[in-house]
């Protein structure tokens, strides 16, 4: 239980004391009132607005009410201080004890700690990625990508179920196109306008030019089309469409739990069935041959055709289908992610599911900006359609390369695709996303996990420790400014990822652990200016009889603190897809690149263990 929590438990119970003896109403006890860090240090652990909060219920006011309940809290050990700070607040200062219940909270919990429990919450249909797939994935589908992979994530820490899913748009115009772009590769053409020219689909035209020259004869010319959208699904060796896209999610740690076909809403008559009702019910009107869905009316910015002139369906006939489909199928939610052109979705979608009857309100959407990929700060040009394609697959490769470990590069692009808020616009260096050293914010935050494993294993491999459950007698070395202030950043985890669940913002777990590693990184430096290191030094170990001077409990006291630490830091790199490793090193050619704006620089001596040039 974080540190906040605990206090508003006492301070609810003592609410609830003062109501039982009669000194305060009983409506008190169901006041809304916070409890938080207070915004200087120097006043205190925490502070709360409970006497404010309850003034019009207790029809007093608010200093009486904050002596009222400041001096029933100061009988409550778990204070030290407990002070009026102007009317209707008061100011904790806290006993360690109060701490070290974090501590014991996350040895019981391990890796579970700071999750809800299983199945607690909604039942989310999450659909992401969706890309054409008549094409690989580029840099700004992978942005999708790994934002809807990690809202999953934290939706499901949350305690909410999550279906992945992926929609595959195998219907209409796009695979049309494709087909005659297959044709135009094989005759030596230019691609038709607004077709695909990438080198892919010269590798498509080839394959079906060798295993299905019919296709290419048939007079029916849909006929390509189909085979080239068969071959899509069915895969191409070394096809960057379809299975291409499967591969490189499978690169990115990403997985869709559904694989769901556009083309199947329309065999099945789902399409069909959905306008045949807006139609029947007034929703639909016929304009100049072509049918409209009144989506102004249901607050889009303007009516959207669901049927062009000569009777083919459009996109968003089949998604009104496709998301009616979804409510169908039992989901409290269905939240969708997509790029930022998407901004009027929301609105016609939901006008849609308003018009067949269905709970339009369990529709949303999270909408994600472009990304710029740079290298030495100039921009590279993307131009999907005249085949200038910077992918995904290739980007990761690079980076995979230039690392020389195989997971870099998702690593690398998982950072920066989640360290901004997905309404921000991205911009991508791969200079910087290469190098192995402190000035590449992804090896950074890996660096603080791997120091603390480097604590662990100096601590087993050279004095035979390892961290223990905490007790009583150990807890009381724990005294520390630092160890108590880093135990309670513990404590706030769990309410970190319940709120990066709630907003959908899975930057706020990665700003937590970067939090996190500064605080351990200026505990470290403090620690060595006090000469009082988590692990005696060779300096010392090499002095006859040093054991007699070497508070043991102590050390144990703080590798069992060193090892939440690394238990919480490696469940929030989890949650956000990176790699918890347990040991790094720089490059040579990376050695002596400046430490990220306002990281803190690790010293360089020979028991610093977190100095990240170490081989490990």
């Amino acid at each position: 239980m974080g540190i906040e929590e605990q206090v508003k438990g006492l301070v609810s119970a003592a609410l609830a004391d003062l109501a039982t003896s009669g000194e305060l109403p009983a409506d008190v006890t169901g006041a809304a009132f916070a409890v938080e860090r207070p915004k200087r240090a120097e006043h205190g652990d925490l502070a709360t607005n409970a006497p404010l909060a309850i003034q019009k219920l207790a029809g007093r006011a608010p200093r009486d009410l904050a002596n009222l309940l400041a001096e029933r809290l100061r009988r409550i050990p778990a204070f030290r201080t407990v002070d009026i700070a102007g009317p209707g607040f008061l100011n904790f200062r806290l006993q360690a004890a109060v701490f070290h219940r974090v501590l014991r909270d996350v040895q019981a919990q391990g890796t579970g700690y700071g999750r809800a429990p299983a199945a607690t919450g909604e039942r989310i249909l999450l659909e992401f990625v969706s890309a054409n797939p008549t094409g690989p994935l580029l840099i700004s589908h992978g942005r999708g990508a790994i934002l809807g992979d990690a809202v999953g994530a934290l939706l499901e820490a949350a305690g909410h179920r999550v279906v992945r899913e992926y929609y595959i748009n195998d219907f209409g115009n796009q695979i049309r196109l494709l087909g005659d772009s297959v044709r135009a590769a094989l005759e030596g053409v230019p691609h038709p306008e607004g077709g695909y020219g990438g080198d892919y689909v010269r590798e498509l035209a080839t394959w079906i030019r060798d295993n299905d020259p019919a296709a290419l004869t048939d007079p029916d010319p849909s006929t390509l089309a189909r085979v080239a959208a068969a071959r899509i699904l069915d895969g191409v060796p070394g096809s960057r469409m379809l299975p291409g896209i499967r591969r490189t999610l499978a690169e990115l740690r990403i997985h869709h739990d559904v694989w769901f076909s556009e083309e199947s809403l329309h065999r099945w008559g789902r399409v069909r069935a959905a306008l045949a009702q807006l139609e029947r019910d007034g929703y639909l009107e016929e304009r100049d041959g072509a049918l409209y869905f009144k989506s102004e009316a249901e607050g889009d910015d303007k009516d959207r055709v669901v049927r062009k002139q000569g009777g083919a369906t459009t996109y968003f006939a089949s998604d009104i289908a496709y998301h009616a489909d979804k409510i169908a199928r039992g989901y409290d939610r269905l939240l969708v992610v997509l790029g930022a052109d998407h901004h009027g979705y929301t609105a016609r979608v939901r006008g849609a599911l308003r018009a067949l009857g269905l709970p339009s309100e369990r529709f949303e959407v999270l909408l994600y900006q472009l990304v710029n990929l740079l290298r030495d700060g100039k921009p590279y040009k993307l131009g999907k359609r005249l085949g200038n394609l910077i992918t995904v697959e290739e980007v990761v490769e690079e980076i995979d390369h230039a690392a020389g470990r195989r997971g870099a590069g998702a690593d690398a692009l998982r950072y920066f695709y989640l360290s901004r808020r997905s309404d921000n616009v991205i911009d991508l260096d791969l200079e910087i996303a290469k190098k192995a050293s402190l000035d590449n914010p992804v090896f950074y935050l890996q660096y603080g996990h791997a120091r603390l494993c480097s604590v662990l294993r100096r601590a087993r491999e050279v004095f035979g420790l390892t961290p223990p459950p905490i007790t009583d007698t150990l807890a009381e070395k724990l005294t520390h400014p630092d160890e108590l202030a880093i135990l309670a950043r513990l404590g706030r985890f769990p309410a970190v990822i319940a709120e990066a669940a709630t907003l959908r913002e899975p930057h706020r777990t990665l700003f937590y652990l970067q939090d996190l590693s500064q605080a351990f990184q200026s505990y470290w430096t403090r620690l060595k200016g006090e000469n009082d290191a988590i692990l005696p030094s060779a300096a010392i170990t090499a002095e006859p009889g040093w054991e007699a001077h070497w508070d043991r409990d102590k050390t144990l006291a703080r590798l069992a603190w060193v090892e939440a630490i690394r238990t919480v830091y490696g469940a929030g790199l989890r949650l956000a897809g990176i790699t918890a490793l347990d040991h790094m090193e720089k490059r040579a050619a990376d050695a002596g690149a400046p430490a990220p704006e306002g990281a803190a620089s690790p010293a360089h001596d020979d028991d610093d263990l977190s100095d990240p040039s170490r081989s490990e």
